[in-house]
Order: structure tokens, then sequence, then C-alpha cells
């Protein structure tokens, strides 16, 4: 379809309470340039239930209109109805451009819409811009098992949609403001809905991982030798009121379950602190933290890449160090 508009939307995923999601509050921050570069608007898109929170966000994370449907049929997540209100909301209005968050939600909702609406997909972005020379935006993101990054444009169809990993970018402080809110009233009838909600389990025998909101992390890779070896890490954890992280390696030898794992193949992080524990600092790994704010690394081998990107590095043994630091956290604790 042709873009009606130069305006950018970023889809504004909602919790069950109606809050927005953090990834989609984190996209209005490029969104904002990169509308601002196509010469239009930041536009956020809301689809849920009691959504009122959510919108008063995206309003003060910089969405310069923000376009509501609200409904119960909305109140979960299922496929039929959010596809079927979002491929009308841009056949009525015209984007440009899309933004999505890679979540589960997400990464299921994006491919739909655009096959409907027959137009280009980029999944799991790392990266986002304006190519200066077409005006296209350009998608950024791994290929190859992630050895090499990508660039991708798509100069035909509109609108041009990408889904983002969580914990790319950072959400801008919230400022009052006054977006243009739009209320459009899409029912989507029952029998049009495939799916039904019968059950919520919020935890599935394994503990919560939060690796996106996390403000510190304590990572174990390669180096902690076994699952045995992640004591040391979860002790510095604990002690910091951190969440534990794991490279690849460490994963897919059975080490710790998928949720802790940090890279291209897992989740995208920024947090405050960042500390890598026996970690040699793959390019995978690598992509899936540099964001964070403070990175500390630990490990034996001073040639370690991690040591590259690292604000503080230790050579030393982690069985050795993390003791010494975990102890002396809890006594800076008691003082």
């Amino acid at each position: 379809m042709e873009a009606k508009t130069k305006d950018l939307w970023v889809f504004v995923e909602t919790a069950e309470d109606g809050s927005a999601k953090n990834v989609g509050l984190e996209l209005l921050t490029p969104g904002k340039s990169m509308a601002a570069q196509q010469g239009g608007d930041l536009v956020a898109v809301i689809i849920g239930h009691h959504t009122d929170e959510a919108v008063k966000a995206a309003s003060q994370h910089g969405a310069d209109k923000v376009i509501v449907v609200d409904g119960p049929e909305y109140a979960h997540y299922n496929t039929d109805a959010y596809v079927i209100a979002m491929v009308a909301l841009v056949e009525k209005y015209g984007p440009t451009s899309m933004l999505v968050g890679a979540t589960s939600n997400g990464r299921d909702m994006a491919p739909r819409v655009s096959c409907r609406l027959k137009t280009g997909l980029t999944a799991d972005c790392t990266a986002l811009a304006i190519d200066e020379e077409s005006g296209n935006v350009a998608w950024t993101r791994p290929a190859f098992g992630g050895n090499l990054m990508a660039t991708i444009l798509c100069p035909d169809r509109r609108p041009q949609i990408g889904t983002v990993r969580p914990g790319v970018f950072k959400k801008s402080a919230p400022v009052d403001s006054a977006a243009e809110i739009i209320r459009e009233d899409i029912h989507v009838p029952a029998d049009q809905i495939r799916t039904q909600v019968l059950e919520i389990i919020h935890n599935l025998q394994e503990e919560t991982v939060d690796l996106e909101n996390a403000e510190i992390i304590v990572s174990g890779g390669r180096g902690v030798g076994g699952p045995e070896g992640f004591a040391p890490v979860r002790a510095l954890a604990n002690a910091l009121g951190a969440t534990v992280g794991a490279s690849r390696a460490a994963v897919d030898s059975g080490w710790i379950p998928a949720a802790h794992q940090v890279g291209q193949t897992g989740k995208t992080v920024a947090p405050k602190l960042y500390i890598a524990c026996g970690i040699s600092g793959a390019i995978q790994h690598l992509a899936g933290m540099s964001g964070s704010d403070v990175i500390v690394a630990i490990n034996k081998d001073p040639e370690a890449p991690i040591f590259d990107i690292a604000d503080y590095g230790i050579v030393g043994d982690l069985f050795e160090v993390l003791p010494v630091l975990t102890e002396e956290v809890l006594k800076a604790k008691a003082e």
C-alpha cells in the first residue's frame, strides 16, 4: 500500500493491567528522531483494555499523537483481534514506518500484519537509522547465526515494519506533555477470534527472570565450569540485589536455563551495571550487553575480548574474586 503520511508509528504493548510495557516506551526514543527525519509525527499505537495508564506514559515519553483502541476483547493478547485492529488502523491512517517490540506478542503480530498489508518486515533488529540517501529506514539485525550484522531497506512498499529487541534503546525521562489522543472504536466479533484464554500461569516451574528491566546483572559464562560454578555468581547477585545472566555457552551446556541468556540469541540488556564472570566476550554476547552503563569483566585470560569494552577489568580466577567482592558488598551494606 502507499503511505498517506510521513508518520512513524510505535506499537506500545500493554500488560495485563493495561499499563505500558517498557519496550514500547523504549522505542519512542529512536522513534522521535526518526520521525523528525522522515518529516512526520511520532505516533504511539495502543491496543488493549483499561489503557489510560499506557496512554499517559506514551504521552510522557515523547509521542506526538496516541491512537488508542480499547475494548474487552483486547484484555489479553490474541492474534486475531490485534491483527484485525492494527491492519484497520494502518489502512485508515497510512504511516510510512512502524516499530514493534520483539516480544512474544510483537513477534506474533508483526509478520501477520505485514503479510496482510503486503509489505516487508525486518525481524529482531538491534539498531535503527534513517538512510540519508534514500530516506528509508535502515534496519540492522544479526545474520548468519550472529556472525555478521545485516542492514536492510524496504524501498518499495509501505509501511516499513520492523521488530526491535527489548533493551536495545533506553526510554527517555518522563516529561509533562499533552499528546493528541485519538480514540478508534474498533470491535472484533467473537466469531472472528479463534482462540480463547482459559488460564494464565505466571510461573511455570522456573524462576522469573526479568533481564530487560534489571538495573544490575551478574552473568556467568564458560569460565564457571559447570552448574555448580553459578553459586558464587548467584551469591554476588543476591548481595547486590541483581539478576543472574549467562552467556550462550553456559546455556547450551545446560548449566542454567535459557531464560538467563544474554546476547544476540538471548536477551539484549542495558543495565546500569553489568558484571561478566568467566565470559570471554564473543561478538554475539557483546552485542547483547554493550549498551550497559558500566561493565565489569572478571576473567583469567588478560587477552579476553571482553576487556576491550569493559570499564573495569579484573584479571583473576572468578572463584577467588567473586567471594571477596560479595564479602565487601555485604560489609558495605551492613555499615
